[in-house]
C-alpha cells in the first residue's frame, strides 16, 4: 500500500504483483509536481521500465505508469480522449494498483501542486 498527497488531498492506493510495482516501491518516497489532465493526475517519476500488459482504457481509480513521461497517472474521471464514458489514457499504460476509497477526491488537486507518495 502507498500514500500519495496531491497538495491537500491524500489517498491511499493498493499496488498490484507487477514487475512495475515491484520497481514502483523500490525508488519511494518521490516528490513532484501535479499536471492535471482532464480527470487524470500524472507526475514526473524516476522509473524507467518498459510497458507491463499495457492498457489504453482504464477504471475509475486506477493508479498506473506511463512510459512516456515517465509519469505515474491517477484517473478519477474520463480524459480528453476519452470517447462516450470511457477513462483513456494518451497512451498504453501499466496499470500497477487502484485507489481505495473516492477517487473523486481528487478533483479538489490544482495544477502543479506538490505531490508526495510514500
Amino acid at each position: 500500500m502507498i500514500r500519495i498527497r496531491v497538495g491537500t488531498v491524500e489517498i491511499q492506493a493498493g499496488l498490484n504483483n507487477t514487475e512495475t510495482a515491484k520497481a514502483l516501491i523500490k525508488i519511494l518516497p518521490i516528490e513532484a509536481r501535479a499536471n492535471i489532465w482532464g480527470d487524470e493526475i500524472y507526475f514526473d517519476v524516476p522509473l524507467r521500465i518498459g510497458i507491463e500488459n499495457g492498457k489504453e482504457v482504464v477504471e475509475m481509480g486506477d493508479v498506473a505508469y506511463w512510459p512516456d513521461g515517465p509519469s505515474l497517472c491517477l484517473f478519477f474521471g474520463r480524459t480528453p480522449a476519452s470517447r462516450g464514458n470511457e477513462i483513456r489514457a494518451a497512451s498504453p499504460v501499466t496499470v500497477l494498483g487502484r485507489i481505495i476509497g473516492d477517487p473523486e477526491v481528487l478533483k479538489a488537486a490544482r495544477q502543479g501542486a506538490e505531490i508526495i507518495v510514500e
